[in-house]
């Protein structure tokens, strides 16, 4: 191996100095070469020292690592890192560059901030825009002080971003970005829960046939008629009476449409445009069960329950013919005379129900229907043979996308030869009958609201016969889902 000992290389012509030739790699002891820059082949200079600076790269120049390469000790530009992978829920102590999206659906909580140190930056955001409703409270460590006071910051609006920097002992903390109400994507349609769900091609239907909640965790955010409510809340029927009893009162039916845009054929209890609109929220839904029927004399039955959906309360149908309780449907009158009992109360509109039937004769023996959601209870005549008047018509609605029939009066009781007095169309109760067969009453059907049948007084089975139950509610909900 040759070696060469010289002061200085200088080019012989111009001013490049070749090492090597082409493919030649060019060795330099202790792999160490010193030099003030760096520069490319056309003079821009890739490195630079100057004092204690070093520049990378000319202006206009991008500076690029490669792929796979890392970045260590550049300190950081104002921001943090998002841990995406981390949702919190509960309290937390939060780190240095660090940003946390807080999820507060489950409830309030705290996040404790780190110790202040000059330069220290985290950030929180509403993971699902709940603060308003479960804060997400800020607290200092120690003696720290945000915004120049030590104690807690409350983050209370939806969707509300922060990012604190820690500054000096004096401010501590301060927030240098905040951001509320931030955007989100574009909702189509509302999306709710709750009930038994069913489909149509453009509309989803809830159906309540007991207690439960409509949960609504979406509304529309690009037409705000879709997030208008269809309803049916229909009340729990009354029952029926004993002893040649009135029939029990059908429940309270009341509808609202939205006909076109959830599109179904109403019944005429539904004004056009009257359903609700829908808001991110839970809804209570009650769901009332029928009145019962009694046996004993004087055999009075109970009135029905009443159903509730948000702002609308249907009033169970009425019964009890010693007061004649009024309902969403009256009951009917028993016999020996009187007027039936009164519908719609309280008053609404449209007409949630009507009143029961008359017995107008002082020495009938036979008792008048419940009234129905679209027709009053049949009156009766005097006589030992006389029949009971037949319930009020109920109101028929496709809502759950098929006819159905609802809130039917119950039929009267008879005495002796009279004929069976028919239930309300929509569920009502048959009255008994006090001929050789001795018929019993029947009750109102289960999520009809239908009144019972009042029971009848026989002489092949002497007594009081008992008088039929109400039937139960239902709540239904329908909404555009396409």
């Amino acid at each position: 191996m040759s070696k060469i000992e010289v002061n200085t290389v200088e080019p012989q012509c111009g001013t490049t100095l070749t090492v090597g030739k082409a493919d030649t790699n060019v060795a330099v002891p202790s792999n160490v070469i010193k030099s003030n820059a760096l520069q490319a082949s056309d003079a821009g200079n890739i490195i630079k020292q100057c004092g204690t600076t070093v520049t990378l790269g000319a202006s206009g120049d991008t500076i690029a690592l490669a792929s796979g390469a890392s970045q260590t000790g550049f300190g950081r530009t104002g921001t943090v890192d998002w841990q995406t992978g981390s949702i919190k829920t509960a309290l937390f102590t939060a780190t240095n560059g660090e940003g946390y999206f807080c999820n507060t659906s489950g409830g309030a909580f705290t996040v404790n901030l780190p110790a202040g140190v000059a330069g220290n930056i985290v950030s929180f955001s509403d993971y699902n825009r709940t603060f308003a409703t479960y804060n997400l409270t800020i607290s200092p460590d120690g003696s720290d002080k945000i915004g120049g006071i030590n104690n807690y910051v409350t983050l209370d609006v939806d969707g509300q971003a922060v990012t604190f920097v820690y500054v000096d002992g004096t401010e501590g903390w301060v927030n240098i970005q905040n951001a509320e109400d931030t955007e989100r994507g574009n909702i189509a349609f509302m999306a709710a829960t709750g009930g038994t769900i069913s489909c149509t091609p453009t509309c989803k239907i809830h159906t309540f046939t007991g207690p439960g909640t409509f949960c609504v965790s979406a509304i529309s955010s690009v037409d705000t008629n879709r997030n208008k409510m269809a309803y049916l809340v229909l009340a729990g029927g009354g029952g029926g009476s004993s002893d040649i009893g009135g029939g029990g009162g059908a429940g309270g039916m009341r509808e609202g449409s939205n006909d076109p845009i959830t599109p179904y054929t109403a019944s005429p209890l539904a004004a056009s445009c009257s359903g609700l609109t829908a808001t991110v929220a839970s809804f209570p839904i009650t769901v009332g069960a029928g009145g019962a029927g009694q046996t004993p004399a004087p055999g009075l039955g109970t009135r029905g329950w009443d159903s509730i959906f948000d702002t609308i309360t249907s009033t169970g149908g009425g019964t009890n013919e010693a007061s004649l309780q009024p309902g969403g449907s009256g009951s009917g009158k028993g016999h020996r005379g009187g007027t039936g009992g009164t519908g719609n109360t309280p008053p609404v509109s449209p007409a949630q129900g009507k009143s029961g039937g008359n017995a107008p004769n002082p020495d009938g023996y036979a008792g008048s229907g419940g009234g129905g959601s679209t027709a009053c209870g049949g009156s009766t005549s005097g006589g030992y043979s006389a029949t009971g008047g037949a319930g009020g018509a109920g109101a028929t609605t496709s809502i759950t996308d098929s006819p159905v029939a609802y809130a039917g009066g119950g039929g009267g009781g008879g005495f002796t030869c009279g004929s069976t007095a028919s239930g309300g169309t929509g569920g009502g109760g048959t009255g008994g009958t006090g001929s050789a067969a001795n018929t019993a009453a029947t009750d109102g059907l289960t999520n009809q609201g239908g009144g019972g049948g009042g029971g009848a007084y026989g002489p092949s089975q002497p007594g009081p016969k008992s008088g039929g139950l109400g039937g139960s509610g239902i709540v239904v909900i329908r909404y555009k889902r396409a």
